[in-house]
């Protein structure tokens, strides 16, 4: 059974002002993604800012996403690092907190060779039993799962079951796919390609999108699954310009201020992340108008 199929959210981490972490806006935020039928809620992630939360901040996340959700959908929290201790430590945090899922992104900086990323999904994975989703996004890492190393893990480890594929590349998805004998949990891991990526066997997206737009990524996947292909691709079309603008600059950036554009209060980014520049804002004003997020 896969962790969840459809719309995963990966989940923004609101502020304070004063740059603590607004748990009641968080609160507020997972009731709006549930109402809005988003089938997972990811915390912790790269769009939750994850590097500059210290271990006790995304301890407390984590905690936090469990109980506001309170077993209604899962909760994958991720937890990767690239130190493997690190990783691990985080990894039994969270599945002491009674997390569904791990989503744990390949070393970054000090990157690894497919050998060395092979010893430290293992570490991991053997360190708990929760179920572990890779993240491989080579354009923010630095490291790139090759398709036989996902196969490697996915073979020989039971609770590695899914790849967060965001390396852009539909030639290594499908590589990863046929060497699993497509039984790998494989998720978009960019919303412009979710439907391309179904169309070899991803059962779902987690997505940036979501966080503004949750029904459509929820309704998009579910259409596919369901086998409307007609509807997923039109959802999909509609959303490439949003898209386009939500990573128009480094995420998180555009997708906290599309929100605060919205009204949500998600509040200011931690640095080295610094607000939008204005020409972008306007640009990504003008594209949630015209998809009918502001009016």
């Amino acid at each position: 059974m896969a962790i969840f199929k459809g719309a995963g959210v990966a989940i923004v981490t609101p502020m304070k002002e004063n740059q603590e972490v607004n748990y009641e806006k968080l609160e507020e935020l997972i009731e709006f993604q549930i109402e809005n039928g988003t089938d997972c809620i990811v915390i912790a992630g790269t769009t939750g800012e994850s590097s500059t939360l210290s271990m006790e901040e995304h301890k407390k996340v984590i905690e936090a996403a469990i109980a506001f959700t309170k077993g209604r959908i899962p909760v994958v929290a991720g937890t990767g690092s690239n130190c493997t201790a690190t990783a691990v430590q985080l990894s039994q945090e969270a599945e002491d907190a009674g997390a569904d899922g791990l989503l744990i992104v390949t070393p970054y900086y000090n990157k690894a060779t497919q050998g060395g990323l092979i010893q430290h999904y293992t570490t991991i994975a053997r360190s708990v039993k929760t179920p572990i989703i890779m993240y491989n996004v080579p354009s923010r890492t630095g490291c790139n799962i090759l398709p036989e190393t996902a196969a490697t893990l996915f073979k020989n480890e039971a609770n590695i079951v899914g790849l967060k594929e965001a390396t852009g590349s539909l030639a290594q998805a499908s590589k990863t796919m046929d060497l699993t004998d497509g039984k790998l949990d494989l998720y978009s891991g960019e919303d412009g390609l979710v439907v391309p990526l179904m169309s070899i066997g991803a059962i779902g997206v987690i997505s940036v999108w979501s966080n503004v737009a949750p029904k459509d990524v929820h309704d998009m996947c579910m259409s596919y699954l369901n086998g409307d292909t007609k509807k997923a691709l039109e959802i999909q079309m509609k959303g490439l310009p949003l898209v386009d603008a939500l990573f128009s600059e480094v995420n998180p950036i555009p997708v906290k201020k599309a929100l605060n554009l919205m009204g949500m209060e998600v509040g200011p980014l931690r640095l080295p992340l610094t607000e939008m520049e204005e020409k972008n804002a306007k640009v990504l004003e003008e594209v949630m108008r015209t998809y009918g997020l502001l009016k």
